[in-house]
Protein backbone atom coordinates (compact mmCIF):
# COMPACT_ATOMS: atom_id res chain seq x y z
CA UNK A 1 0.00 0.00 0.00
CA UNK A 2 1.59 3.14 -0.80
CA UNK A 3 1.61 6.51 1.73
CA UNK A 4 -1.58 8.32 2.22
CA UNK A 5 0.76 12.00 1.82
CA UNK A 6 3.68 13.07 0.11
CA UNK A 7 6.60 15.61 1.01
CA UNK A 8 6.98 18.62 -1.69
CA UNK A 9 9.86 21.30 -1.68
CA UNK A 10 8.27 22.80 -4.42
CA UNK A 11 6.83 26.95 -3.52
CA UNK A 12 4.39 26.58 -6.15
CA UNK A 13 2.16 23.93 -4.46
CA UNK A 14 2.01 25.85 -1.36
CA UNK A 15 -1.49 26.51 -0.33
CA UNK A 16 -1.27 30.61 0.62
CA UNK A 17 -4.28 31.02 1.50
CA UNK A 18 -4.65 27.84 4.05
CA UNK A 19 -1.12 28.76 4.65
CA UNK A 20 -2.16 32.07 5.68
CA UNK A 21 -5.15 31.01 7.92
CA UNK A 22 -3.22 28.34 9.47
CA UNK A 23 -0.86 30.54 10.86
CA UNK A 24 -2.79 33.26 11.34
CA UNK A 25 -5.67 31.92 13.40
CA UNK A 26 -4.27 28.95 14.76
CA UNK A 27 -0.60 29.17 15.55
CA UNK A 28 0.63 30.48 18.66
CA UNK A 29 3.58 32.69 17.32
CA UNK A 30 2.05 34.43 14.10
CA UNK A 31 -1.46 35.36 15.32
CA UNK A 32 -2.62 38.38 13.40
CA UNK A 33 0.01 37.74 10.60
CA UNK A 34 -1.52 40.08 8.14
CA UNK A 35 -1.51 37.87 4.49
CA UNK A 36 0.91 40.71 2.71
CA UNK A 37 3.46 40.07 5.09
CA UNK A 38 2.87 36.32 4.90
CA UNK A 39 3.54 36.19 1.37
CA UNK A 40 6.43 38.31 1.94
CA UNK A 41 7.86 35.75 4.18
CA UNK A 42 6.72 33.15 1.41
CA UNK A 43 8.85 34.51 -1.51
CA UNK A 44 11.87 35.70 0.86
CA UNK A 45 12.24 32.08 2.27
CA UNK A 46 12.33 28.14 1.58
CA UNK A 47 8.81 26.27 1.34
CA UNK A 48 7.74 22.43 2.36
CA UNK A 49 4.49 20.78 2.72
CA UNK A 50 3.13 17.81 3.11
CA UNK A 51 0.40 17.24 0.64
CA UNK A 52 -2.60 13.87 0.23
CA UNK A 53 -2.16 11.92 -2.43
CA UNK A 54 -5.06 11.58 -4.03
CA UNK A 55 -6.47 15.16 -3.52
CA UNK A 56 -3.56 17.30 -3.30
CA UNK A 57 -4.85 19.34 -0.31
CA UNK A 58 -1.91 20.29 1.80
CA UNK A 59 -2.10 19.42 5.19
CA UNK A 60 1.40 20.81 6.75
CA UNK A 61 3.51 23.72 6.16
CA UNK A 62 7.15 25.30 7.36
CA UNK A 63 9.59 27.39 5.39
CA UNK A 64 13.50 28.08 6.06
CA UNK A 65 15.28 31.08 5.99
CA UNK A 66 18.62 30.60 5.12
CA UNK A 67 21.25 32.39 2.86
CA UNK A 68 22.51 28.99 1.38
CA UNK A 69 25.55 28.69 3.21
CA UNK A 70 26.16 29.04 7.08
CA UNK A 71 23.02 29.54 8.19
CA UNK A 72 19.34 28.91 8.75
CA UNK A 73 16.10 29.54 10.74
CA UNK A 74 13.45 26.43 10.58
CA UNK A 75 10.10 28.67 11.31
CA UNK A 76 6.24 28.43 10.72
CA UNK A 77 6.18 24.74 11.34
CA UNK A 78 2.02 23.67 11.43
CA UNK A 79 0.66 20.55 11.02
CA UNK A 80 -3.23 20.89 10.17
CA UNK A 81 -5.29 19.53 13.38
CA UNK A 82 -7.51 16.93 11.77
CA UNK A 83 -4.15 15.54 10.32
CA UNK A 84 -2.06 15.27 13.21
CA UNK A 85 -1.09 11.90 15.32
CA UNK A 86 -0.40 10.13 11.78
CA UNK A 87 3.15 11.04 11.69
CA UNK A 88 3.09 14.08 9.25
CA UNK A 89 5.03 16.38 11.39
CA UNK A 90 8.49 13.53 11.29
CA UNK A 91 7.43 13.46 7.55
CA UNK A 92 7.81 17.40 7.00
CA UNK A 93 11.15 17.70 9.54
CA UNK A 94 12.77 14.96 7.82
CA UNK A 95 11.96 16.40 4.26
CA UNK A 96 13.12 19.73 4.88
CA UNK A 97 16.61 18.29 6.38
CA UNK A 98 17.24 16.42 3.46
CA UNK A 99 16.96 19.07 1.30
CA UNK A 100 18.79 21.49 4.02
CA UNK A 101 21.60 18.34 3.91
CA UNK A 102 23.57 19.48 0.75
CA UNK A 103 24.17 23.01 1.57
CA UNK A 104 26.25 22.01 4.74
CA UNK A 105 25.10 24.33 6.77
CA UNK A 106 26.99 25.25 10.15
CA UNK A 107 23.39 25.58 12.23
CA UNK A 108 20.24 25.40 11.86
CA UNK A 109 18.21 27.10 14.59
CA UNK A 110 14.06 26.48 15.43
CA UNK A 111 12.09 27.37 18.32
CA UNK A 112 9.40 25.64 19.37
CA UNK A 113 7.19 25.38 22.38
CA UNK A 114 5.98 21.90 22.74
CA UNK A 115 7.95 19.94 20.10
CA UNK A 116 11.08 19.09 21.83
CA UNK A 117 10.61 15.49 21.09
CA UNK A 118 10.37 15.84 17.25
CA UNK A 119 13.17 17.87 16.47
CA UNK A 120 15.66 16.15 18.86
CA UNK A 121 15.09 13.07 16.14
CA UNK A 122 16.79 14.99 13.30
CA UNK A 123 19.53 16.54 15.53
CA UNK A 124 18.03 19.21 16.96
CA UNK A 125 19.22 19.87 20.82
CA UNK A 126 18.73 22.13 23.30
CA UNK A 127 21.98 25.90 22.93
CA UNK A 128 24.62 24.83 25.02
CA UNK A 129 25.48 28.64 25.27
CA UNK A 130 21.98 30.56 25.19
CA UNK A 131 23.54 33.27 27.09
CA UNK A 132 25.36 33.73 23.67
CA UNK A 133 21.89 34.50 21.97
CA UNK A 134 20.15 37.04 22.09
CA UNK A 135 16.77 38.66 20.68
CA UNK A 136 15.29 41.80 20.12
CA UNK A 137 11.61 41.38 20.09
CA UNK A 138 8.85 43.87 19.14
Amino acid sequence: MSEPYFFSAEADRVDRDRVHKWLSEQSYWAQGRGREQQDAAIEASRNFGVYEVGTGEQVAYARVVTDGVTFAWLCDVFVAPEARGQGIGKMLAAGVMADLKPLGLKRVLLSTADAHGLYAQYGFTELTEPSRMMARVR
